[in-house]
């Protein structure tokens, strides 16, 4: 006799809300739905499709990556182990990003290290004129991208293999963002979590985290325009370090945004 929907998930050993992402995506259905059927008995392959997700999950594979999916900034986005898993803290970045984009003019955006193109796609969706352009040096992560535009329906926006600034011509964006890797060599978080399944090459930067932030900003200002922008995010103790890079390479009207655990997770400024 299989389990019922309320016993599957009783049994998985798994954080509730955990267990019911799994259970919801074997049985395609809502948690809501879960809720209202918790006496229902599941099918023999659902259970057995369960509780071998919920044994990868409790082994340490992410739960974005068991369902192939995560949402961002409203949008559902398809995501594998090729690209890092979209965080509500980069929302903070989009947030910030869209105060420097006005919604009645056609407008250029450079999106550096796209992944599963979360930024782009986002701001792609809320500035419909704007043209963004999103890089990224990984092949793969940049056919997820692609995928996900398609499916979403978001034309305007343009996927380019480039290494950062590689090929990026002069003086040609209203601004520029970028979640770059910000986490030091031999971080002892790379080995906690879900850190241990997302690319290394996403997450990780020399110069204790810095390297990839301080070529982000240093390049940014001759591929702006007039009074262009940059918005960046950051690790929790680097913000007074990417202050100083903005400073340094010219920026003013320096911000700083938190995220909603009050950590300084974004900072920008225009081109002085």
């Amino acid at each position: 006799m299989t389990p019922t929907v309320g016993q599957a998930l009783a049994q998985s050993g798994l954080v509730p809300v955990d267990a019911q992402a799994l259970l919801a995506h074997v049985v395609d259905r809502n948690r809501a739905w879960l809720a209202a059927h918790r006496d229902d008995a599941l099918a023999r392959d659902q259970a057995h499709a369960f509780f071998a997700l919920a044994k990868r999950r409790r082994e340490g594979e992410p739960v974005a990556y068991l369902v192939g999916w995560r949402e961002f900034w409203g949008l559902r986005l398809r995501v594998t182990p090729d690209v890092l898993i979209p965080r509500p803290e980069t929302e903070t970045l989009v947030e910030a990003a869209l105060t420097w984009l006005a919604q009645d003019r056609a407008l250029r955006v450079l999106d550096l290290g796209t992944g599963s193109g979360a930024i782009a796609l986002a701001l792609a969706h809320e500035r419909p004129q704007a043209h963004v352009i999103a890089t990224d040096a990984s092949p793969a992560a940049l056919a997820i991208a692609r995928d996900n535009a398609r499916t979403l329906g978001l034309a305007n926006v343009e996927f380019v293999e480039a290494d950062w600034y590689e090929g990026v011509a002069a003086g040609a964006f209203d601004l520029i963002v970028s979640n770059p890797p910000y986490i030091s060599p031999g971080d002892p978080h790379m080995v906690e979590g879900d850190l241990r399944y997302e690319p290394s090459a996403a997450l990780v930067a020399g110069a204790g985290g810095i390297a990839a932030l301080r070529g982000i900003v240093g390049g940014a200002p001759q591929r702006l325009v007039e009074r262009g922008a940059l918005a960046v995010e950051h690790g929790y103790a680097q913000s007074e370090a990417v202050q100083e890079l903005l400073r340094d390479a010219g920026f003013d009207d320096i911000v700083v945004r938190r995220d909603l655990a009050g950590i300084a997770r974004v900072a920008g400024g225009r081109r002085r």
